[in-house]
């Protein structure tokens, strides 16, 4: 009786249930007596209104100050509105992000104003002040290395291993004719799948081969060409297998065919250096040779401690993440990539390195990343479109550049930061306006707040008596 009532209609509004048929309308029991709320069935099938009718009436009590919150998040275009909709599943509206610049980034001495996306209110103001602090110093360096991008087919075969090389030497050129329509328009391109190889990984697990495959995806950030051919080689292959070696289902299995977000042969290079005294900069409270042994050293400290190290390359990752969320690219294979990059050496270490050499000041990164300026997201979401052209429609590799130099930016001006005046004194004085705004504050109580403020420590505390303090006067 339980499992039969868990599964009664959930009653909806006749508003949500007016284009639904029987058959379609979500099924769940949407709270049981102790008010927890239960799984419910068909919800994708719903449009999105019912969706967030659904969801004000469980949630929020059919509040419609709620419904209206979220509909006042869509795009005022319903057609631009229909693309954010269908770049997720059960979209409801949209979540918006402040999308800033940061001007006079200067890149092998082309100037760029680079688009970021982030919540965080000091990063692009950090970005910015180290972008003009190197601007006066000759700019940022940046170098692509290489753009190779790596797939596998993992593969089970419990026969002799010298039989399954033998058979891969043997039908390698015909794996490559089997994917040749999928790699035509890539290869016109200049790309394609550029090698292929066999690995024995029986020593991991019993069986265990991988077919290793080596692509050039151009500007594209190209996850779909990548995992079409790696399926295709997938099943070639095991047909050879099948027909050559006499396998079986129980002896020869496609285990799963999927590219890797860990690039390593996609690499950029960047750096900034100068002769030591032309660090010289009244805001450093310090001479600059000193001020250059403690940048180092504290770069040295994320080397060789995980735990800084995790700190320092979530800032990196701050400069870079919101270079690929206006740009449109996959932030969290970027984000899986550097990290494992990070840990290559089986310690979790800092992503950037700094020397002094000859009385040379040089800090600096490789940094292994994937992305693309054609196709995906970059082709679609508008504000994606509107960042590349505000960057000069760059290749891939540029990308990668400014990415890179943005990442390396943050860097740098969070460890000037912290070796010099302390992180919180900037990091508070930006975040000021969000406790301005937690607190409610009046155009006039804001510029009173920001006069006392303007040379004092900011917290949370000391904003919010100093607030009431104001009101109680008044």
């Amino acid at each position: 009786m339980g499992d039969k009532k868990e599964q009664e209609e959930v009653e909806f509004s006749s508003e949500a249930n007016s284009s639904l048929t029987q058959a379609e309308k979500p099924h769940g029991e949407e709270t049981k007596p102790n008010g927890k709320v239960q799984p419910i069935q068909g919800f994708s099938k719903l449009t999105k209104e019912q969706k967030i009718d659904h969801i004000i009436r469980i949630y929020f009590k059919g509040d419609q100050k709620e419904k209206k919150l979220l509909k006042s998040f869509w795009n005022d275009e319903p057609e631009v509105q229909k693309i954010f909709d269908e770049f997720s599943e059960n979209t409801l509206s949209n979540f918006v992000f402040p999308f800033g610049i940061a001007p006079n980034v200067l890149i092998n001495n082309q100037l760029y104003s680079v688009p970021m996306v982030i919540e965080e209110s000091s990063v692009v103001a950090a970005a910015s002040k180290a972008a003009k602090f190197w601007m006066e110093r000759g700019g940022f360096k940046a170098e692509v290395l290489s753009t190779k991008k790596i797939g596998q087919v993992h593969l089970s075969w419990l026969g002799n291993k010298e039989e399954l090389f033998s058979l891969f030497d043997e039908v390698k050129k015909d794996l490559f004719s089997a994917i040749t329509d999928l790699n035509r328009n890539m290869k016109k391109r200049g790309g394609g799948l550029i090698d292929l190889k066999l690995l024995d990984k029986t020593e991991w697990d019993e069986g265990y081969y991988q077919i290793w495959a080596e692509f050039e995806t151009c500007d594209a950030m190209g996850a779909n060409f990548i995992n079409s051919v790696l399926e295709e080689l997938g099943r070639t292959f095991k047909c050879f297998a099948f027909e050559k070696l006499n396998a079986t289902e129980e002896s020869f299995q496609i285990i799963m065919a999927i590219l890797s977000n860990y690039t390593p042969d996609s690499v950029v290079k960047v750096w900034v250096e100068c002769p030591i005294e032309e660090l010289a900069d009244k805001s450093l409270g310090m001479e600059p040779q000193r001020f250059a042994e403690k940048f180092k050293k504290s770069v040295r400290i994320a080397e060789v401690d995980t735990y800084r190290a995790t700190t320092h390359n979530k800032g990196i990752m701050n400069g870079i993440d919101s270079v690929i969320l206006a740009t449109g690219n996959d932030f969290r294979a970027v984000e899986a990539c550097l990290h494992t990059h990070a840990a290559r050496n089986g310690r979790y270490s800092s992503l950037t390195s700094c020397n002094i050499e000859n009385g040379i000041f040089r800090f600096e990164a490789e940094l292994p990343m994937s992305l693309g300026t054609v196709g995906g997201l970059t082709a679609l979401h508008p504000l994606a479109k509107m960042s590349l052209k505000i960057l000069g429609k760059p290749s891939a590799s540029e990308l990668m550049e400014i990415a890179g130099v943005i990442g390396l930016a943050q860097n740098f001006a969070a460890l000037r930061s912290l070796v010099t005046t302390g992180i919180q004194k900037g990091h508070m004085k930006m975040h000021l306006m969000n406790i301005l705004n937690h607190l409610k504050a009046t155009d006039e109580e804001a510029e009173e707040v920001k006069r006392v403020f303007a040379e004092k420590v900011i917290s949370f505390r000391d904003v919010s008596e100093f607030i009431k303090k104001l009101r109680d006067y008044q």
